[in-house]
C-alpha cells in the first residue's frame, strides 16, 4: 500500500533552519505530484509548497523566498527545505501526494513536528 513518512522536524530556534523529507512507497512516485501542508496548534491545515510530478512548483504566500520544495524521483523523496523559521512556523508538517492528472484523493504521511523557540 502507499506510505509517506515524513522525517527532519525538530526543535530550532528562531532563525534557523530545517530541512524535511518525505519518502514515499508503494507509488510510482514520478507519477505523483507532492506536496507539503501544515497545521499549526488551534489551526486548520494549511497549505505550504507543491511540486509537479515535472518539478513545477507552488508555495503559500507566507513561505514564498524562505521554503524550498524540491523531489528525487530515484529516491522517492520529496524535500522541504525551510530557512529564517519564525515561532509562527510552529506547527505539524505533513506530506501529500496525488496522481498526476486526476482528481484523487491525496495520499498522506503522518506528520512531523516542527516546533520554533523564540
Amino acid at each position: 500500500q502507499v506510505q509517506l513518512v515524513e522525517s527532519g522536524g525538530g526543535l530550532v530556534q528562531a532563525g534557523g533552519s530545517l530541512r524535511l523529507s518525505c519518502a514515499a512507497s508503494g507509488l510510482t512516485f514520478s507519477n505523483y505530484n507532492m506536496a507539503w501542508f501544515r497545521q499549526a496548534p488551534g489551526k486548520e491545515r494549511e497549505f505550504v509548497a507543491s511540486i509537479t510530478w515535472n518539478s513545477g512548483t507552488d508555495y503559500a504566500d507566507s513561505v514564498k523566498g524562505r521554503f524550498t520544495i524540491s523531489r528525487d524521483n530515484a529516491k522517492n523523496t520529496v524535500f522541504l527545505q525551510i530557512n529564517s523559521l519564525t515561532p509562527e512556523d510552529t506547527a505539524i508538517y505533513y506530506c501529500a501526494g496525488r496522481l498526476r492528472f486526476t482528481s484523487a484523493s491525496h495520499y498522506w504521511g503522518q506528520g512531523t513536528q516542527v516546533t520554533v523557540s523564540s
